[in-house]
């Protein structure tokens, strides 16, 4: 498989296992759309690490298999290329992207599907397509714009300059950048402390935030109003306020 899950203390590592690049073909774009779907129904999964290895995260698509390609042909194709990476920004986890080596094009776009992108000080970041005639296709175009601003996505699009990780840390690209040998240690253990949190209040943070992003502020109140009460009937929140009430904040477990 070009793609494996396993799960460790509540973790879930989707790992990209594709020598030498780790090139997004369709195959693998199909499977991380099956593992995503998984790692969501799955209950022993409660965060997840976007992983591509110690040398690379993923250097894009496979051109030879996209030079092949017609029109025709892609108009099809490009729907299900959108909906593997819409499938891993929609798993209602927390979601780490442990970023080394190269992530362009298809990998960069992967990476911007996860909540937190921690990155080796070793990545190079970036959205190359325009050097083949292209643009971004698997919502590089608005994800990016989104997390960077349109100022700077326009940037990186426009030219398909790679951005080091130190810049990319700057403008907002990655979240954190740490030595190479430490990137997936350092994702593990910050989705392994989110995985001991409420799931559902988890859910419901990830879900107002990215869908009040999509609307207006009127509509964004209404869905984080909604999830607010809809948490007073959780048993987490009967634990974390009972908890909090018996022996103070911050001490209340919820696996």
């Amino acid at each position: 498989m070009t793609v494996n899950l396993e799960v460790s203390e509540g973790v879930g590592t989707i790992r990209l296992d594709r020598p030498p690049m780790n090139a997004l073909d369709i195959a693998t774009q199909d499977r991380l759309r099956e593992l995503a779907e998984e790692a969501t129904r799955r209950d022993d999964v409660r965060a997840v690490v976007l992983y591509g290895g110690e040398k690379v995260f993923a250097a894009g698509a496979d051109i030879k298999e996209m030079q092949a390609m017609d029109h025709a042909a892609m108009v099809v194709r490009s729907r299900a290329l959108q909906d593997s990476f819409t499938a891993v920004a929609r798993i209602p986890k927390p979601v780490v992207a442990a970023v080394t080596g190269y992530a362009l094009g298809g990998g960069c776009e992967l990476a911007l599907c996860a909540d937190f992108r921690i990155a080796g000080d070793n990545a190079k970041l970036g959205q190359p397509e325009i050097l083949l005639g292209l643009i971004p296709g698997a919502g590089g175009t608005q994800r990016l714009a989104r997390l960077v601003g349109p100022s700077r996505a326009k940037d990186l699009i426009f030219t398909g300059r790679h951005v080091r990780a130190d810049e990319a840390l700057t403008i907002g690209l990655v979240d954190r950048v740490v030595p190479a040998a430490e990137v997936y240690e350092q994702a593990h253990a910050w989705a392994a402390k989110l995985a001991q949190g409420p799931a559902t209040a988890l859910r419901a943070a990830k879900e107002c935030v990215d869908a009040g992003l999509e609307t207006d502020l009127d509509t964004g109140l209404t869905i984080e109003r909604s999830w607010f009460a809809g948490l007073f009937a959780t048993e987490d929140r009967e634990r974390g306020m009972r908890s909090f009430v018996d022996e103070g904040p911050g001490k209340a477990k919820f696996l």
